[in-house]
Parts: C-alpha cells; sequence; structure tokens
C-alpha cells in the first residue's frame, strides 16, 4: 500500500471519527453537564441540604363515590377506582395514575405517589371518604440529584439516560481513536491518558474501604 492510499486511508477515518465525536459530543452536551453537576451537589449533599416544604390538603370523597372504595374489605392491594382518581385531581389537585398501586386495608387506602425531589402521598378512609394528601419538595438540587440517579423518575427519563450513556460511549470511543491517530506528534498523550487511568485506581485500592 503506497503512502497515497496511506493518507487518503487515514484522512477518511479522521473525517469519519471527528463527525461522530462531535455528533455524539452535541448529543451529550446537556445530559453531561446535568450530570456534571449533580456528582458535585450529590458528593456534598451534606453541606448543600435543603429545608423541605410540607403541604398538606384534605377532602371528603363524595358520598356518591363511597361505595367505590367499600367492596371487599380483604383487598390488599389495587389502584384507586376511576372515579375517585377524577375527584382527587377536580378537587385537590392530585394526579394519580392508574397504574398507582394502593395498599388497601379495611379502614382506609393508602397510595404513595413519591417523585424527584420529593415525596407524597394520599390516605384515603374507605367509610367515611375523609381524604389526606401530602406532598414534601426537597428543592431544586434535590430534584436535580434524583435525575442524576433516575429515581422515581418514569420510563421516559430512564430511556433518555440509556440512549445519554451510549452517546457518551461513543464521544469517549471516538476520542480516544482520534488521539490514537493524533499521538505520534503529540508525545504527551498516552502519559495523560495513563495518569487519567491510574488516578482513579490508586485512589480506589488506597482510599475506599
Amino acid at each position: 500500500m503506497d503512502a497515497n492510499q496511506n493518507n487518503r486511508q487515514r484522512a477518511y477515518w479522521l473525517k469519519t471519527l471527528h463527525q461522530w465525536h462531535w455528533i455524539s459530543s452535541a448529543l451529550c452536551l446537556l445530559g453531561m453537564l446535568l450530570f456534571s453537576v449533580t456528582g458535585i451537589t450529590l458528593n456534598h449533599a451534606a453541606q448543600i441540604e435543603g429545608k423541605p416544604q410540607v403541604t398538606n390538603r384534605t377532602g371528603q370523597v363524595p358520598e356518591a363515590l363511597r361505595a367505590e372504595l367499600a367492596g371487599d374489605t380483604d383487598k390488599k392491594a389495587g389502584p384507586l377506582p376511576p372515579g375517585v382518581r377524577r375527584w382527587l385531581a377536580e378537587a385537590l389537585k392530585v394526579e394519580v395514575a392508574d397504574s398507582a398501586e394502593g395498599e388497601w386495608s379495611a379502614d382506609e387506602v393508602y397510595v404513595a405517589l413519591p417523585r424527584p425531589g420529593g415525596d407524597a402521598w394520599v390516605r384515603i378512609d374507605r367509610a367515611s371518604g375523609d381524604t389526606e394528601y401530602e406532598v414534601t419538595d426537597r428543592g431544586w438540587i434535590s430534584y436535580f440529584n434524583d435525575l442524576h440517579k433516575g429515581r422515581n423518575t418514569g420510563a421516559a427519563w430512564s430511556w433518555f439516560i440509556d440512549i445519554f450513556a451510549v452517546a457518551a460511549l461513543l464521544f469517549s470511543i471516538t476520542g480516544l481513536f482520534i488521539m490514537k491517530m493524533h499521538a505520534a506528534n503529540r508525545p504527551t498523550t498516552w502519559p495523560i491518558v495513563g495518569l487519567g487511568i491510574v488516578v482513579p485506581v490508586v485512589l480506589a485500592l488506597l482510599f475506599i474501604h
């Protein structure tokens, strides 16, 4: 293979790698900023704790809907009846998904409503219809920390994390190959790469117990 062909092949691969590198970089940009910043906030969670804000709302399920809550007193789990969910949305501004499983006892129904950056629950007395809703908001930092962890974020965000992870892998791998192709003219390339590998390994071996 002559020098011209070698140069053409090198130019082709460099162009391809650079193209995929910037595409994956563009796809990862917001995600990398988000995960980098929340990595710092999670690492210093004890120093930047927010003050939770708790909100309570109460109401009473209309008598016409209480029959939907009566039924089998031996029931242990299951979603709230559709009519009760609609009433909660209209009267207390509480959105309960039809897939949200409630804990049923002879006296009441309790539904946990976890969310990023906070928590919530609703409890309904099956006989009287007395309803209590409580939501805890731990602030924006806690919200973004939970996005980082994928805690109570739903299927769509879980898919985003997976796609972001693949794009980040592509960004890293294409960057590695680009470095390899430029390494001959940049003698510090591999020592710096080696340092980036050795430092976390040494820290893990010596300082993590």
